[in-house]
């Protein structure tokens, strides 16, 4: 699987992605950014963040409402405080300098299993093993995993497997990270996905058992109660309103 992926990552891939290949700062942040925003939308907010922090210690010296203006209109916002505190463990615990071991990046603010392995292996070049919603999703129908993907098992199920396809050598271990992810992002979409091209289409259970559509099992939506509320205005003789909300 692991040569499969690679060879076609070589002609398929995503190879200019500003972060790609830039250490384990750039990795960070582009992986903190990327958590629930589309990697076009991150582009610019990503270059204009890295242009005016440069560096753990720039980020970690900056006023938080500095960081945040960097953020506006990404949403999410909680990632940036998180980004932001982060950096300041890194330079008081540190000496400024990002961790490598999976240990100590997931004592970090922010910083997941999936965000440690991409850092060690994407910034790092170490052996990182990854399980983003991107990785989910190509396991999930590789194997036709069904059901929700965020129970206790089900995660287990996953991160055995992705620890298992993951080679290795740190080397390849990068290269296969960053396949599995374009992989998912370009090939093996939610919607629409173009199995034709998926260097894996022939071992896909998914794909053989006619499931494409159905997995990853879509999650359950709470369905938020609905309140009614009436409120009385008053104004009194001093041209004061008062308001009463009652439920």
């Amino acid at each position: 699987m692991a040569a499969r992926l690679r060879d076609w990552h070589r002609d398929s891939g995503r190879h200019d992605l500003p972060w790609q290949r830039q250490g384990p700062y750039a990795t960070w942040v582009s992986e903190i950014m990327l958590q629930q925003t589309q990697v076009a939308v991150v582009i610019p907010y990503y270059l204009r963040f890295m242009e005016s922090f440069p560096s753990v210690t720039a980020l970690a010296e900056a006023p938080q409402d500095q960081v945040l203006a960097h953020w506006a209109g990404l949403g999410y916002y909680a990632r940036a405080r998180n980004l932001h505190q982060a950096a300041q463990q890194i330079v008081s615990l540190f000496d400024g300098e990002i961790p490598q071991s999976l240990d100590s990046l997931m004592t970090l603010k922010g910083i997941g299993r999936s965000t440690a392995g991409a850092i060690r292996s994407l910034g790092w070049g170490l052996r990182g093993v990854i399980q983003d919603g991107n990785v989910r999703r190509v396991l999930a129908r590789l194997h036709a995993i069904a059901g929700d993907l965020q129970t206790s098992s089900q995660q287990h199920v996953l991160w055995e497997l992705a620890e298992y396809y993951t080679p290795a050598l740190g080397e390849h271990a990068a290269t296969h990270t960053q396949a599995m992810m374009d992989l998912g992002a370009t090939v093996c979409k939610r919607t629409h996905p173009r199995c034709s091209d998926c260097p894996f289409h022939a071992d896909c259970q998914a794909h053989q058992q006619g499931l494409t559509d159905y997995l990853p099992t879509p999650k359950k939506v709470k369905k938020r109660p609905s309140v009614e509320w009436f409120v009385l205005g008053l104004r009194d003789i001093n041209n004061r309103i008062w308001c009463y909300p009652q439920a």
